[in-house]
């Protein structure tokens, strides 16, 4: 079996920048003995700083150890690598808007934190990736129509009020539930990152996540690791355990959770100015302390008066969500 043993031999070669094998990498993606006895090698790294001594080493075995009579060997860089650096290039910052559960107020406070940035001069892209469950269009009592395509095919975002847009909810007829397994769904979310013709001024994209930390959770780490992420709760102390989890979770994977935001904490009674805590108290600041990280706002329920969820800044609601925003920009230097 020449094809394993030569395979065997190369997996136990050093990459000298990440300091693992090949083997550990996964690199070796082909290896064919051709029929005039060459040896055709296909390998993936990285980072392509140490290749010519990659070469050197596949051919002192398959040559001078093995004794075959030629080497044909291709080195390329990890496609996936190049998307992240392709990413990582455009200086768009990436903020993840998570929840333990639903009904938490998650999108809503996705969309104001969006909406917040955009007061302040900043260039904003949304990206729902809540895959089956996807409401910012909704949120934003936006009209539902098909995307078009760039020169290039690339994918061109709804707007709402400068805000760009992409979700699911422009791909599929209204009201059509979406019956996906995982890997569909993490197609869609690629898709999301890596198809879609931003303005080239952007300056944040915020990702309302899906609940929990599922496939799509562990795909959006992969797709930008370098992201920021907030975990919303209210104050109900059974949401806020499974938001702990989420937390968890999400710093396991490798998620940068910089805060907690405890949503729709109280009701604020204009007449006798008291607060009324009407979901319990404690929530956000359990969460906090659980996963290590800040509670950086509570934020008062209020009745809406019409279907745009968007707060002004005559409420309190509107001015703590102009505050977060601030405090980020001048923490991430935007």
């Amino acid at each position: 079996m020449p094809v394993k043993e030569i395979t065997t031999r190369l997996e136990k070669i050093v990459d000298n920048k990440s300091g693992k094998t090949l083997k550990e990498l996964d690199a070796i993606k082909r290896v064919t003995v051709l029929t005039n006895k060459v040896v055709d090698v296909v390998v993936e790294l990285p980072n392509l700083m140490f290749q010519d001594e990659i070469k050197r080493m596949i051919a002192k075995i398959i040559k001078i150890d093995l004794e075959y009579p030629g080497v044909k060997i291709n080195i390329k860089q990890d496609d996936k690598v190049i998307e992240e650096e392709q990413r990582a290039s455009q200086n768009i910052k990436y903020l993840a808007i998570a929840s333990g559960k639903g009904g938490v107020g998650k999108s809503t406070v996705a969309a104001n934190i969006a909406y917040a940035f955009r007061r302040l001069g900043k260039k904003v892209g949304i990206i729902d990736v809540d895959i089956y469950g996807a409401s910012i269009p909704f949120v934003f009592d936006m009209k539902i129509e098909p995307l078009d395509l760039d020169d290039e095919g690339n994918i061109l975002p709804a707007k709402f009020q400068e805000i760009e847009i992409i979700s699911t909810e422009f791909f599929v007829p209204r009201d059509k539930p979406l019956m996906w397994r995982a890997p569909i769904a993490s197609q869609m979310t690629k898709m999301f990152f890596d198809s879609v013709s931003w303005d080239k001024n952007i300056d944040i994209v915020i990702i309302d996540m899906p609940p929990g930390t599922g496939d799509i959770a562990i795909d959006v780490r992969e797709l930008v690791p370098k992201s920021d992420m907030i975990i919303v709760t209210t104050p109900n102390i059974a949401a806020s355990n499974i938001a702990v989890k989420a937390g968890l979770g999400s710093k396991e994977i490798g998620h940068n959770v910089i805060g907690v935001i405890e949503n729709m904490s109280y009701y604020y009674n204009e007449c006798s100015k008291d607060k009324e805590f009407l979901f319990g108290e404690g929530g956000g600041s359990l969460v906090s302390k659980k996963i290590g990280v800040d509670l950086l706002a509570q934020i008062p329920i209020a009745k809406m008066d019409s279907k745009d969820v968007i707060f002004d800044m005559s409420t309190i609601q509107g001015k703590t969500y102009l505050m977060l925003a601030k405090n980020y920009i001048d923490k991430a230097n935007l």
